[in-house]
């Protein structure tokens, strides 16, 4: 008999690039789920993460920021996968920089009213923010242009309004029992998280250097029965310029990174890694549809 007490459902996290989706993810799901730098655009996939309460089980589904011009298949693939999280969402929670709303987040807004589903919107980033009367008119104004359920304030890097956030999804969920185990944190695969975990060193420490052209597939993963696991990962890039820049003089470069990657790694997955690093090239892959759906890419 189900217990209709209990709520599930898929919550989409949406915003527009670089408004703090991802680390909004992981301070609701208290795992490092979704990979966090300072750069636009390093979310590519959907990421889901799972919570669950006494309450019920929230499957929270982190989206890339949508594209407003989408020339290349990457971009156009990224914008589908935010359509797609729309479309399976039974609650969706637009995220942005508190005090800002632009043309793009207005995109991400007409995406979200497509479904008929409850809309919630979080105002992140508030420790940014000295004088926080100095919002109020800029909500009360946002408010009266575009229907929102409720409003939530939130820092998600200080872990502040998560909680309340939480409820306020989880209130809106269908009733429904627990898809997955109550230990279940992600769908995704180690072999997935480990391949994000490189790419987050390769964007953390290139910098402006860093080719978006650039990702990471992972060529062997392999347990050893004395505890120690072994990673072959291949960094792609499409010129041989940018080869150059992501090994660095020496290899040093492709080493510290290697080396950030390996503990964050080794965290992840509670035992040591032997993490080894290859960068090649491949021309145009992040405009070709093919070569995106080897590397993962929907």
């Amino acid at each position: 008999m189900i217990d209709s007490s209990l709520r599930c459902g898929t919550t989409a996290i949406l915003g527009r690039p670089n408004v703090g989706k991802s680390t909004l993810l992981n301070a609701l799901v208290g795992e490092r789920v979704s990979i966090v730098t300072a750069r636009p655009h390093t979310t590519r996939h959907r990421i889901l993460g799972v919570v669950t309460r006494d309450a019920g089980q929230i499957l929270y589904l982190d989206t890339p920021g949508l594209h407003a011009q989408a020339r290349r298949a990457m971009n156009r693939s990224l914008n589908r996968a935010v359509h797609a999280a729309v479309s399976e969402a039974d609650v969706a929670v637009q995220v942005i920089e508190a005090g800002r709303w632009n043309d793009e987040d207005e995109a991400v807004y007409a995406a979200i009213t497509s479904a008929r589903i409850p809309r919630l919107l979080a105002l992140n980033k508030l420790d940014r923010i000295r004088d926080k009367g100095k919002l109020l008119p800029f909500v009360e104004q946002l408010c009266a242009q575009h229907e929102f359920d409720e409003v939530f304030w939130l820092s998600a890097q200080r872990g502040e309004g998560i909680a309340e956030l939480e409820r306020g999804i989880l209130t809106r969920l269908p009733p429904g029992e627990p898809v997955f185990d109550a230990d279940t944190f992600t769908d995704r695969s180690e072999r997935f998280l480990c391949a994000e975990l490189v790419r987050e060193q390769l964007m953390r420490q290139l910098g402006e250097e860093l080719p978006y052209a650039t990702t990471v597939e992972i060529e062997n993963f392999k347990s050893r029965d004395d505890g120690l696991t072994e990673i072959a990962a291949m960094v792609w890039v499409e010129r041989e310029g940018q080869k150059k820049i992501v090994i660095g003089s020496g290899g040093e470069r492709l080493k510290k990174i290697g080396a950030a990657a390996r503990r964050n790694i080794e965290k992840l997955l509670g035992r040591r890694v032997f993490l080894k690093l290859w960068v090649k090239v491949r021309e145009g892959w992040s405009d070709d549809e093919a070569i995106l759906k080897r590397f993962g890419y929907e």
